[in-house]
């Protein structure tokens, strides 16, 4: 079975009829106020054009009429070999990106056999220990034409480095790759948890990842700096928007203290953000969150390319809305917050599966996520015109307020310090804190409502038979414990000794740049566990205070 890049995209093979009405009334590029459409000329106003600063409607002229937007679902489980065949069942459904989810101790920089990595390997994500493993992982993918997103922070040079290592290997240049690697650790102490080391080393981590790839990979995102897990934490939507921008313009200045001016590598950020249920909430705030941007990188970054002042995102519905309650209402609520997420302009997508409150998601499943997509971008009509809901008095009102609160908390991040300050004094840990503490106090009040949960509720919720969840094989671990000790049979052990003494070298010096020698260190065997074991024996661990 071979992957195929794009059968489910009809819009990419063959040319697609001029969007119009049930009717045949066509559908205009963009709307309005009546003035502007009897004068037949394109509308700006206060607004602006969609693909002009500040973007307010779009970072594209055409958005979804020129090309729809990325459909990347998330996935990972079990063995390399596992995620392969899901990955390319979904790519054959018309997938048109991968994004790969990692085991907890991958994520923590354990390896399969680590004592910590015990009841964990392959249960959240796919396991993956050395450069050898990501090789199956992407087995009969074409990494020159697909885009491959990966969710991994705290040890992120370390897997990018993996999947460079895989692309020499297979004689591809890493120029043609695409895709985009996370690489957000600033959120993991504020909203996540799967940090390593220290807030400081770990800056200058991310910092030599971004530098490497505008060298090395320049089509690829070496950052996903991310809304999304401060969302899920508890976090209102305004500040998602500040809390994001605040841990952006930490990298923005890392990057800028290490010698690259702004506009070498401000166009090839990437956001990445939550989408929930109030539909016109979110779609203003995705307005919102690329004004702003533009607005902090023209004139608080001083960036002269109109790329660098573009907001580009994935968005992902919201896995903190899903219930396990009557979970076929999660389709539901999928579909609303995938069309906040259109509606908004989003450029790729992740939409979560009904089941995904009780376990990982099975392949039908995770189908029908798929699906709600696709008939969003090919029978709903959202992206026959450029921003539907633009010029709606409350949207607006909604998008000029969003900006205005995320603004404010900008403003008071910086009199604390800056983003660093913020959090080693735990401000954003409580503001998120004391958002999610209010609404749970409103949904157990009975003034929120969860449909199934606090209302209407028909006495079968905990019935999930049905459901066919997906269940890791415990065998998963014994397997893997026995790959990765093979593997290391197998190498040129002092080859990987060396190399690490290179990685500690350069960990252990204020210059130099860490990818080279972790790329080496790959190639020649060395795994996520050694790696990072050698990062923590120069950095140390991070311990997390308490902020309650």
């Amino acid at each position: 079975m071979s992957a195929n890049p794009g059968p489910g995209n009809p819009a990419r093979k063959k040319a697609k009829r001029e969007p119009a009405t049930s009717d045949q009334r066509p559908v205009a590029r963009l709307y309005g106020p009546p003035e502007a459409e009897q004068a037949q000329e394109p509308y700006a106003g206060r607004l602006g054009q969609p693909g002009a600063y500040p973007f307010t409607r779009g970072i594209h002229p055409d958005m979804y009429r020129g090309r729809l937007w990325t459909m990347r679902q998330y996935a990972g489980f079990g063995t390399a070999e596992d995620s392969n065949r899901r990955f390319r069942d979904l790519l054959d459904q018309g997938q048109s990106g991968l994004s790969t989810a990692f085991d907890l101790p991958t994520q923590m920089g354990f390896d399969a056999d680590s004592e910590w990595a015990e009841g964990e390997v392959g249960k959240s994500g796919v396991s993956i220990c050395s450069w050898q493993d990501m090789d199956v992982l992407l087995r009969d993918i074409p990494l020159d034409r697909i885009s491959l997103s990966m969710t991994i922070n705290a040890p992120a040079a370390i897997l990018l480095a993996m999947l460079a290592a895989v692309a020499l290997e297979r004689n591809i240049p890493l120029a043609s790759l695409t895709g985009t690697v996370q690489n957000d650790i600033l959120k993991e102490y504020v909203a996540r948890g799967t940090y390593i080391f220290p807030p400081a080393p770990s800056l200058r981590l991310a910092t030599d990842l971004i530098r490497w790839c505008q060298g090395e990979m320049p089509r690829f995102n070496p950052i996903s700096i991310s809304g999304y897990h401060i969302r899920e934490a508890g976090s209102t939507a305004a500040q998602e928007v500040a809390f994001t921008f605040a841990h952006a313009k930490a990298y923005v200045d890392s990057v800028l203290r290490a010698g690259l001016p702004v506009d070498a590598f401000a166009g090839r950020l990437s956001f990445f953000f939550n989408a929930h249920n109030n539909l016109l909430e979110e779609v203003a705030k995705f307005r919102a969150a690329r004004r702003l941007w533009a607005c902090i990188m023209r004139y608080g970054y001083g960036a002269e390319n109109p790329r660098s002042w573009r907001l580009r995102f994935h968005t992902q519905t919201g896995g903190s809305t899903l219930t396990a309650q009557q979970p076929a209402n999660n389709i539901v609520r999928v579909t609303v917050q995938a069309l906040a997420a259109v509606l908004g302009g989003t450029q790729s997508l992740h939409t979560n599966s009904k089941d995904e409150a009780l376990a990982l998601p099975n392949a039908e499943s995770a189908s029908t996520a798929l699906r709600t997509q696709q008939i969003l971008a090919h029978e709903s009509g959202v992206a026959d015109t450029v921003d539907p809901l633009g010029g709606s008095w409350y949207v607006e009102h909604l998008t000029d307020e969003i900006e205005q609160t995320a603004s404010a908390y900008l403003d008071r991040i910086d009199e604390l310090g800056g983003t660093l300050a913020a959090v080693e004094s735990g401000f954003m840990q409580l503001e998120i804190q004391e958002a999610a503490v209010r609404t749970q106090r409103a949904v157990d009040a009975g003034e929120e409502v969860i449909v199934g949960v606090n209302a209407f509720r028909d006495g079968r919720e905990d019935e999930v038979a049905d459901l066919n969840l997906l269940r890791v094989n415990e065998k998963v671990q014994a397997d893997r414990r026995s790959q990765v000790r093979t593997h290391r049979s197998r190498r040129d052990r002092s080859a990987v000794i060396e190399a690490l003494k290179r990685v500690r070298a350069v960990a252990e010096s204020p210059d130099g740049n860490l990818m080279p020698p972790i790329l080496s260190t790959v190639q020649a065997g060395g795994t996520v566990g050694e790696i990072c074991d050698e990062l923590r024996s120069v950095w140390g661990e991070y311990q997390a205070q308490s902020w309650i």
